[in-house]
C-alpha cells in the first residue's frame, strides 16, 4: 500500500512480503533518480499458479556460476518460482558425480561445437566445464533466498552420449553414438545401466532438498533396444509387447527409486508413453501430441505447461512470438474443471545449442519471459494486452 505516509508491504508469509519487494522495484524508474513520486494505490496480490518456472540448458553451452546467479535473481525479480537446471545431455555433462569421475574430466569435454542448424559441422574449438557438487549446493542456497526452487534434469535414457560414451555397461553395445535421430541410449536391460543411473541420482538427491526430480526421459531411438538381447529379455520377463512399454518400465524403475528416497517425478510428456505411473507429472512440450495433457489430467497425473510452439524462448522471436506467450491459454478447452485443478502452472526453456552467451540468452528471454511472468501470476480478468 503506498499513502502519504510512505509505502508498506505486508504478507501472510516472509515470500509474500518478499514479492510484495519486486513489485514496489519493478514500479521504480530505471536510473539513479533521487526523488521517486508514487501515486497512492492500494495492490492485494496473489499467484495464480503455484509452478512459475524458467528452464536453463548448461548442457550445450557452459555458464558460469556467477552467470547462474543472475538468471535466478531474473527469475525471482519476475516473481517467478522454479529454476529447472538442465545439467546433461550428448553434448556435455556438467555437475559433478564423485563415484563417475570420468563423466566429468571427459564427459564435459567435447572436441567443438555445432555450426548453424541442421548441420554436422563444427568449429573444431576444444569445449567444457562443470560444476561442483559444492557449486551446485551453493546455488541451492542462493536460489532458496530468493524463494526460488531448484529442479536438476540429469536426462535418461536418451540424451546419455557423455555419459555412456564413457562408462561400459550402460549401453546396449560397445560402439556408441548417433543414430537415425538420436544418440545411443541407457541399456535398460542390463542391470549394470540401471545400477549406473541409481548412483548417479544418488549424488544428485542430497544436493537438491526439494519435492522434484526431473528424469527427462524425452527423444529416446529405441532401435538398439529392438536388437539387443538384454533389452528383448528384459522385455520378455516382464512381459512387455513393445519398446515403448520398456522405456515406460525404465522410467518406472527410476521413479520407484526416487520414491524411495523422497522425491517425485517430472518427465518430459513423452513418459506417458507406454503407460503414466499415478505420482509422475509431465512437462507438456510437444505441441503436435495436443492429448497429452488432457489424457494425464484424466488419469490424476498433474501437468505443467511448457509448449514448444509458444515457450521455447530459444525460437526466433517475430511480430507474434511476445503476444503468443502473453495470450496463451493454458486452460485447455477440452480440459474439465477436475482436470484444470491439476495443471501446476507453466515454464519456458531455454535449448542452448545455438546460445553460447549471456548476452544471447539474455536477448532472447526478453521480453518474452516478463510475458510468461504475467501469464502465470496474473488472474486473466486483470491481463491488458495492450
Amino acid at each position: 500500500m503506498v499513502d502519504k505516509k510512505g509505502v508498506t508491504i505486508a504478507g501472510n508469509t516472509p515470500k509474500g512480503v518478499f514479492y510484495g519487494v519486486q513489485t514496489l522495484r519493478k514500479s521504480l524508474p530505471v536510473g539513479a533518480a533521487t526523488v521517486v513520486r508514487l501515486p497512492s494505490v492500494k495492490i492485494s496480490d496473489s499467484p495464480r499458479f503455484v509452478h512459475r518456472g524458467m528452464m536453463l540448458d548448461c548442457s550445450r553451452h557452459f555458464f558460469p556460476l556467477e552467470f547462474v546467479k543472475r538468471y535466478i535473481d531474473l527469475i525471482a525479480m519476475h516473481n517467478m518460482n522454479v529454476f529447472h537446471w538442465h545439467l546433461s545431455d550428448d553434448q556435455g555433462w556438467r555437475i559433478e558425480i564423485k563415484k563417475y569421475p570420468e563423466l566429468t574430466t571427459k564427459g564435459s569435454r567435447r572436441s567443438g561445437t555445432v555450426i548453424g542448424y541442421n548441420t554436422a559441422l563444427d568449429d573444431s574449438i576444444p569445449y567444457g566445464g562443470y560444476y561442483t557438487q559444492e557449486q551446485a549446493r551453493e546455488i541451492v542456497e542462493y536460489a532458496r533466498q530468493r524463494y526460488v526452487t531448484v529442479i536438476p534434469e540429469i536426462d535418461m535414457p536418451g540424451h546419455m552420449l557423455a555419459a555412456v560414451s564413457n562408462y561400459s555397461g550402460v549401453s546396449c553395445f560397445n560402439q556408441t553414438g548417433w543414430g537415425t535421430t538420436f544418440s545411443s541410449p541407457v541399456c535398460p536391460g542390463k542391470d549394470s545401466a540401471l545400477e549406473f543411473c541409481k548412483n548417479v541420482y544418488s549424488e544428485i538427491i542430497p544436493l537438491f532438498p526439494y519435492k522434484y526430480i526431473h528424469l527427462g526421459a524425452d527423444e529416446v531411438e529405441k532401435t538398439n533396444w529392438k536388437k539387443c538381447p538384454d533389452c528383448q529379455k528384459r522385455m520378455k520377463d516382464n512381459g512387455l509387447k513393445t519398446e515403448e512399454e520398456l522405456q515406460s518400465w525404465f522410467v518406472h524403475n527410476m521413479e520407484k527409486f526416487f520414491n524411495d528416497n523422497g522425491k517425485e517425478m517430472i518427465g518430459w510428456d513423452e513418459i506417458l508413453e507406454g503407460g503414466l505411473s499415478p505420482t509422475a507429472t509431465i512437462m507438456w512440450w510437444r505441441t503436435w501430441s495436443p492429448n497429452a495433457v488432457p489424457d494425464a489430467t484424466a488419469q490424476g497425473n498433474h501437468a505443467i505447461m511448457t509448449p514448444n510452439a509458444n515457450f521455447y524462448f530459444d525460437y526466433q522471436q517475430d511480430k507474434n512470438s511476445l503476444s503468443g506467450v502473453y495470450n496463451y491459454n493454458p486452460m485447455l478447452e477440452s480440459l474439465n474443471d477436475a482436470q484444470k485443478a491439476l495443471i501446476l502452472g507453466m515454464q519456458a526453456n531455454l535449448w542452448c545449442e545455438y546460445i553460447p552467451s549471456r548476452e544471447r540468452i539474455q536477448y532472447m528471454i526478453m521480453p518474452r519471459m516478463m510475458a510468461l511472468a504475467e501469464l502465470a501470476w496474473s488472474d486473466p480478468s486483470v491481463k491488458s494486452w495492450d
